[in-house]
């Protein structure tokens, strides 16, 4: 099994925390893309994965997974270990819900933040930029936070009293809203609270 990734960017990340908290880090092969000069969109890597974006999973058999939520789903059920997308269908449920909110309300708010109203990567990856578009997406990133910090008031986690992929792509938001400098405001304790909880866990503490 082969993953595809630039270490250090939020959605390999996922994908990696995800594989630690299973405790199998071992049993993967990272295969280092160079974002930075656009090898994730050269021909040979869309063969890979037609939306030119990393991580992407090579299985056994030679296909391919994209999408970082298909590829923590595939690396959930196919170790053993608890489950970070849920038990029951309820839970399931629950987690993905949050999951999305915590993905699009956070971390591709950020990402549209910083690929549109910063200078971002640079002029030879941002090739197609609307400021607008950016300021809009780091005020839905701050309302995410303020929603996330009233979700942990009343839960141990984003999804209930376990910890799960919700939490891992709200840390991974989170990491790179500090990048992008998108500050967690002082107000929101409860979710600074948490994500210091989050961060000492051997997945990421290492």
């Amino acid at each position: 099994m082969k993953i595809y990734d630039a270490e250090g960017f939020p959605n390999p990340a996922r994908v990696r925390i995800a594989l630690a908290e299973k405790g199998v880090t071992d049993q993967v092969e990272f295969v280092p893309v160079d974002v930075m000069s656009g090898e994730h969109r050269s021909d040979a890597f869309r063969a890979k994965n037609p939306d030119a974006v990393v991580p992407c999973l090579e299985l056994e058999d030679g296909s391919h997974i994209a999408q970082c939520n298909a590829i923590t789903e595939y690396i959930d059920g196919h170790f053993e270990g608890p489950s970070l997308t849920g038990e029951t269908p309820k839970e399931r449920a629950r987690v993905s819900m949050m999951n999305l909110r915590a993905e699009n309300g956070l971390l591709n708010a950020v990402s549209a933040y910083f690929h549109h109203a910063t200078p971002g990567l640079g002029p030879d990856i941002e090739t197609d930029q609307c400021a607008d578009w950016g300021h809009r997406q780091k005020d839905v990133a701050g309302q995410t936070m303020a929603y996330l910090d009233g979700v942990l008031a009343d839960n141990d986690y984003l999804a209930g009293d376990r910890f799960s992929i919700a939490d891992i792509t709200a840390f991974a938001g989170l990491a790179f809203a500090d990048f992008a400098k998108v500050d967690i405001p002082d107000s929101l304790s409860n979710l600074i609270a948490w994500r210091t909880k989050v961060a000492a866990r051997p997945s990421i503490a290492g």
